[in-house]
């Protein structure tokens, strides 16, 4: 499937998404927001997709926040509805049953910063620069982004940003916990996917369990134990259990199906 603003390509089960407005920096926009969404339905639905990896196009820029020009005018209820829109897209990144990545290329400011925190994890390059300017246009974030900072980095560090629109650099957010990686530019896609090719070497049902499990840390409307020992119990059943033991105890690798 082809998109009007991403670039995508499946390649050994890693499905990358590229957001491709170098000439804005890569800013969200309605046609952004709605080829994510549309991409999204294909990880969901593509069984040939193992894990997601969204990044921007260009050396400058993951993603470089939103587009301003499209709030001029906008009422509170027009305000509302974009958040909403948002938040819901950013949810479904961050409960998807397979890995997705940020790969981090430079800026990651305002919805670029909800975007990637929406991801399961991040990896950045040594140029990146995370922040939440919102403050600075009379705004604060709507994607989720005052809950999932705080999530990250606690909520001093997160309070502090929130407030004074800084940015930081990569090194920052590899100490603040924000990122697991900061690499050199060169090196950022390979070492997304080294990991990745990790993962997908895993059983899909237990890896699709760990992502729930550790989501419902900070969703109040699951309890974290419990949702554990449901996952826990689950993969008792499934093909891959009996797979993963088997070659355990045969002394072999594992061929895991997703069943």
């Amino acid at each position: 499937m082809s998109y009007g603003t991403l670039l995508t390509s499946l390649e050994n089960g890693i499905f990358t998404i590229t957001v491709n407005r170098p000439d804005k920096l890569n800013a969200l926009n309605k046609d952004v927001m709605n080829d994510l969404s549309s991409a999204m339905d294909e990880v969901y639905n593509n069984q040939e997709i193992r894990s997601v990896i969204i990044t921007g196009a260009g050396p400058k820029s993951f993603v470089a926040g939103a587009d301003i020009g499209e709030f001029i005018g906008l009422s509170a209820n027009e305000g509302k509805a974009l958040a909403i829109k948002g938040q819901s897209l950013f949810q479904r990144i961050e409960d998807c049953s397979k890995p997705v990545v940020a790969s981090i290329n430079g800026f990651a400011l305002g919805g670029g910063c909800e975007l990637a925190m929406s991801c399961h994890f991040r990896v950045a390059a040594e140029n990146a620069k995370f922040g939440q300017p919102e403050v600075n246009l009379g705004l604060l974030p709507g994607y989720g982004g005052t809950q999932r900072l705080v999530q990250l980095i606690g909520k001093g560090r997160a309070m502090e940003l929130l407030m004074t629109a800084n940015m930081i650099d990569a090194p920052t957010a590899l100490q603040y916990g924000l990122v697991n990686y900061v690499v050199p530019q060169e090196e950022l896609l390979n070492k997304v996917r080294s990991i990745l090719d990790i993962i997908n070497t895993k059983a899909p049902l237990a890896i699709a369990g760990c992502i729930k499990a550790a989501n419902a840390v900070w969703n109040e409307k699951l309890d974290g134990y419990e949702t554990e020992i449901n996952e826990f119990s689950a993969a008792f059943s499934t093909e891959d259990m009996k797979e993963g033991t088997g070659a355990f105890l045969e002394k072999r690798k594992p061929v895991f199906k997703g069943r």
